[in-house]
């Protein structure tokens, strides 16, 4: 496990600042009966795309961007930890699958929060593809090597994507209980578009996602929406978002992103996929 420090300081990068300002809090965490039921009723026809139970070669389903990251099989699955260096690029670290998922997707896994930061972010990226301009083919694994170095800005720049912030914290924290989950759709060109690119709600302070605790989630996104139930330590909570507004994402990669100091084990991951009714 890691315990970085929490606080600021003055040489770190300018864009890191202003994320740590962006990236404020706009909601509060619900669970109701009727995103508890739009989950389960999502759970028919889905066709099994990917299984893997995180204790082989993870290389069988997965390409890694950040050449500094770690990745061990454990009894937890598989322990996958970005860089030691806070505020460094090159820390970052994406597991992708090596395969591509179209129509409404499924995503479910055992997740186990390995480090006792409470600064920076975990992400699951959902079916990601480049913009398709110069140098960001749609094929991500096109460019591979223009992602050596993780910036996260290369990702919000140049795919199309929808983005999930979760077992998350401001960039400048000092509150443990101060976490968040957030959704972005992808891309923005400039930090100024970025403003823009949130989904609301956010939902704060939601006491999930404790450090050793297995929890099983279950992320299912429509064209219209996304849902997301958390099942462990004695808990069960369902969390939505409405995307009618945004322009569908309707085909691509799954990526697990770990922000420079993140760490988290996953275990029996499934992603199913059915066609989308509204093509």
């Amino acid at each position: 496990m890691r315990n970085k420090p929490t606080m600021l300081r003055s040489s770190q990068p300018l864009l890191y600042v202003l994320f740590a300002l962006l990236l404020g809090s706009c909601g509060t965490k619900k669970n109701n009966e009727q995103e508890k039921d739009q989950v389960k009723a999502s759970g028919t026809d889905w066709t099994l795309q990917m299984e893997d139970s995180g204790m082989e070669d993870y290389r069988a389903h997965w390409f890694l961007d950040g050449e500094l990251a770690q990745i061990e099989h454990t009894d937890k699955g598989m322990a996958f930890s970005a860089g030691p260096t806070n505020l460094d690029d090159a820390h970052h670290a994406v597991l992708w699958t090596r395969e591509s998922f179209a129509g409404d997707v499924k995503i479910r896994y055992d997740y186990t929060r390995l480090d006792s930061q409470i600064i920076n972010v975990n992400i699951l990226y959902i079916q990601a593809t480049g913009t398709g301009e110069e140098g960001f083919d749609k094929d991500i694994s096109q460019w591979n090597e223009a992602r050596k170095v993780p910036a996260m800005s290369t990702y919000w720049k140049n795919m199309n994507l929808l983005h999930v912030s979760y077992a998350a914290f401001p960039m400048v924290n000092e509150d443990p209980t101060n976490d968040y989950i957030r959704i972005r759709r992808y891309p923005a060109p400039t930090v100024e578009e970025f403003r823009k690119t949130e989904i609301p709600p956010s939902y704060e302070r939601t006491g999930l996602f404790l450090p050793g605790v297995s929890y099983q989630l279950t992320w299912v996104k429509t064209d219209k929406e996304l849902s997301l139930s958390v099942v462990g330590d004695g808990r069960e909570e369902y969390f939505s978002w409405d995307l009618s507004s945004a322009a569908p994402v309707r085909e691509g990669r799954i990526g697990l992103r770990h922000m420079f100091t993140r760490s988290a084990a996953y275990r029996n991951i499934e992603i199913y996929t059915k066609m989308n009714t509204n093509d």
